[in-house]
């Protein structure tokens, strides 16, 4: 079974998104893949690393999903976030919502991103091209 929430050191699969979030009443899907880049403020990155507390930052993605839910009326919902070294161009995070109709779809997935970065304790750590490494987005409440 495909869980609504994973916090996984495992590729993330798009698709199973999409499954679970399935809904004959939905006549709108947002699936939103976060990225790695290979850059970051001026700076070429060689890779990306995320730490994440697991079972903390699955009970806050279960949270948030919930309030996304509620506060955006929608029919589904699902957040899987990558942890460990994530190769540039694979997804670090993906959020899928289905609702009646699209505009609640972009604003719940907008909302979520903005929230997940905000409240979930996932800590990313980029190493640059001279070797160098930095902590970056990092404000956790």
């Amino acid at each position: 079974m495909i869980p609504f929430i994973s916090v996984q050191k495992a590729p993330l699969d798009p698709n199973a998104l999409r499954t679970v979030t399935a809904d004959p009443r939905a006549g709108a899907f947002v699936l939103f893949e976060g990225r790695v880049r290979d850059h970051h403020a001026g700076r070429a990155v060689a890779e990306l690393a995320y730490e994440a507390y697991v079972p903390m930052a699955e009970k806050e993605l279960a949270r948030l999903r919930d309030e996304a839910i509620e506060r955006h009326g929608l029919l589904r919902c699902a957040v899987h976030h990558r942890i460990g070294c994530v190769p540039i161009g694979e997804p670090a995070v993906l959020v899928a919502v289905a609702s009646v109709h699209r505009a609640e779809a972009f604003e719940a997935a907008a909302w979520l991103m903005d929230e997940i970065k905000r409240r979930v304790p996932i800590w990313k750590r980029e190493t640059y091209g001279d070797g160098s490494e930095s902590w970056v987005d990092c404000a956790y409440p």
